[in-house]
């Protein structure tokens, strides 16, 4: 098989939460979110042996509704949080009931991976229940869209958003206990709602970046107070952001008029740059963890897209310069006289999907490998393309 060939994995349910394993390990390893109205829905463990190109997969139930969004702990491999739709009954007619999404915090079963089972297939068969650690209790704030553990933390704060609610939580007890330590709210005429975020690993991890209906804001989590907002950031809803884990001001979007766009948040007025590849919705963008001009995006339109953006990447001459360099200008580049930023490019267009692509993580234990997850409950894990993976070592 080829080195660049794609895996692909199956679930037999329809999903759209992806994420990837983020604790400390060596371990290939993605974690898929179903939705399914007949079964219960599950989460699917996905290892993947990279050197003998399969996938290894364990299934644990979630029997507490479909679930939205995934998190994965960046401390603790075996704890998750979800954000899942359930049926509330206001009334005694069944047409009383509504849909509300909660989010929780889980353990997986602390004997679940002690290798006791005797296939890779078995656990599909006979699987284990997630353990409930706690609940996001958003009852008094709406309805839960995602769950964002704090980068690089030690597992002991998220942050929920719901409707117009940000919601800075503190874990406890071994995160069998949630309390708010502060609120931030979404004003403005209309119902307004939060529909994604991403809590920025730079600054001391006391940023966050919110979209609600076509704009993008940023927070302070000190203060819990607005300090920029890109009104009109796309033409359409915003549905997905994700910083440059290298360049502390730099910020990716994404959304319902096919573009991605980047930001300098120091200066809202323009995007640094427009991406018009996709020709429907994209819901999924994604910068590599190690090598910042590499970025996913995942759309509706079925395709994942890997592109180069080098020019404003934190080695655009080919060599690591940080924000202050390149805002001192020429000065502290004088090897660079006369040298162009390397060109953008897209490296490669991957159609292995059927159906629309709502998700696209780089995996935290292989930076030159990434997952993407259909809503046909397709998984395709691929390989940054061999040539370019040498260009940018070498």
């Amino acid at each position: 098989m080829e080195d660049d060939a794609p895996v692909i994995y199956g679930l037999e349910f329809q999903a759209r939460a992806l994420t990837a394993q983020t604790a400390e390990t060596d371990a290939i390893r993605f974690l898929v979110g179903t939705q399914s109205l007949k079964f219960d829905n599950q989460i699917h463990i996905i290892d993947f042996d990279d050197e003998n190109n399969i996938i290894n997969k364990n299934v644990l139930l979630h029997q507490a509704g479909e679930i939205w969004h995934i998190g994965a702990s960046p401390a603790d491999k075996a704890v998750l949080t979800t954000c899942y739709n359930k049926s509330e009954t206001s009334g005694t007619l069944a047409s009383d009931s509504r849909v509300v999404s909660c989010a929780a915090v889980w353990r997986m079963p602390s004997d679940w991976e002690t290798g006791s089972h005797e296939s890779p297939d078995d656990s599909a068969h006979n699987p284990q229940t997630l353990e409930l650690l706690c609940h996001l209790d958003n009852s008094a704030h709406g309805n839960a869209a995602c769950v964002l553990w704090e980068p690089m933390g030690d597992g002991k704060r998220v942050i929920s958003l719901a409707d117009n609610h940000a919601l800075l939580w503190d874990l406890q007890e071994s995160s069998t206990q949630a309390t708010v330590s502060s609120t931030a709210t979404l004003e403005g005429k209309g119902q307004l709602k939060f529909t994604s975020g991403k809590w920025s690993p730079h600054h001391n991890c006391s940023q966050l970046a919110t979209a609600n209906d076509t704009a993008i804001r940023g927070w302070d989590l000190r203060t819990m107070s607005q300090i920029y907002c890109i009104e009109n950031a796309h033409g359409q809803l915003v549905r997905d952001l994700d910083f440059n884990p290298n360049r502390q001001y730099y910020l990716a979007s994404c959304g319902d008029d096919c573009k991605v766009k980047f930001w300098d948040v120091r200066n809202v007025q323009e995007p640094v740059k427009t991406l018009e590849e996709h020709s429907h919705w994209v819901w999924s963008v994604r910068y590599n963890h190690s090598h910042d001009q590499l970025v996913l995006t995942a759309s509706s339109d079925s395709r994942l897209i890997l592109s180069n953006m080098v020019s404003i990447s934190s080695e655009p001459f080919g060599h690591l310069v940080d924000d202050e360099e390149l805002s001192e200008g020429e000065d502290n580049h004088q090897e660079d006289k006369g040298k162009e930023p390397l060109t953008d490019s897209v490296v490669s267009t991957y159609e292995e999907h059927e159906d629309s692509v709502y998700a696209a993580e780089w995996s935290s234990a292989d930076p030159w490998l990434f997952a993407s997850l259909s809503y046909d409950g397709r998984l395709v894990i691929n390989r940054v393309p061999r040539a370019l993976k040498y260009r940018i070592l070498l």
